[in-house]
């Protein structure tokens, strides 16, 4: 039960610290609104599932143990944050006055946001690393191993959507105020050097 209780804590502590999940999440939400938060935020942690069976199962030991695996993975994964971060760069074409074309442009947007939130947890080798070495930490011994660390995986998976869910409903009540040219400009700008910043330092990261 201590070490439960330690568990939880802890992951408190690692879901609420600031990283590339709430960089992305910040972007999104300032730029596509509350929904497109939340969806985002349903992508990374459905990403954080795959990363938990994966460990469950033995995948993700058997990625840590291969230098080639991991390069490939951890390069398709700095690759595609550091394309992330360079696309807030870019800007975006204004819409057309036409109502349908909008509401697809919407749809497409939302749709994506659940793509980019998921692509950005599952291409990152150094997720799969935490899953590997944080929540085996907690298992007792005696027990299935695959069981707890699939439990633990879960209940890690809940308090992060619970406090992303949290996060994106407080961004969006000040959203008006950050919408502002300047203010969007400045956060574009900001979150996009902090995942290539991510990007890169996850490319020159060393195998341990």
């Amino acid at each position: 039960m201590h070490e439960f209780f330690t568990f939880l804590v802890l992951s408190l502590f690692v879901v609420m610290s600031p990283g590339i999940d709430t960089a992305l999440i910040t972007k999104r939400t300032i730029s596509g609104g509350r929904k497109d938060g939340y969806k985002m935020a349903l992508g990374i942690t459905t990403g954080s599932l795959v990363h938990t069976f994966a460990a469950a199962l033995g995948l993700s030991a058997i990625l840590m143990q291969s230098a080639v695996a991991f390069e490939i993975i951890k390069y398709v994964g700095a690759i595609y944050l550091i394309y992330l971060g360079l696309s807030s760069f870019i800007t975006i074409k204004k819409k057309k006055d036409v109502e349908s074309h909008e509401g697809n442009v919407a749809a497409a947007m939302q749709k994506s946001a659940f793509k980019q939130g998921l692509l950005s947890n599952v291409l990152n080798p150094k997720v799969a690393m935490f899953f590997l070495t944080f929540l085996p930490q907690f298992i007792s011994p005696g027990e299935n191993a695959a069981l707890q660390l699939m439990f633990m995986g879960v209940i890690y998976t809940v308090l992060s959507i619970t406090w992303f869910f949290v996060y994106v409903f407080s961004i969006n009540y000040v959203r008006e105020w950050l919408m502002s040219q300047k203010v969007q400009k400045f956060m574009d700008r900001a979150t996009g050097l902090v995942l290539i910043g991510f990007g890169l330092k996850l490319a020159l990261d060393k195998q341990p």
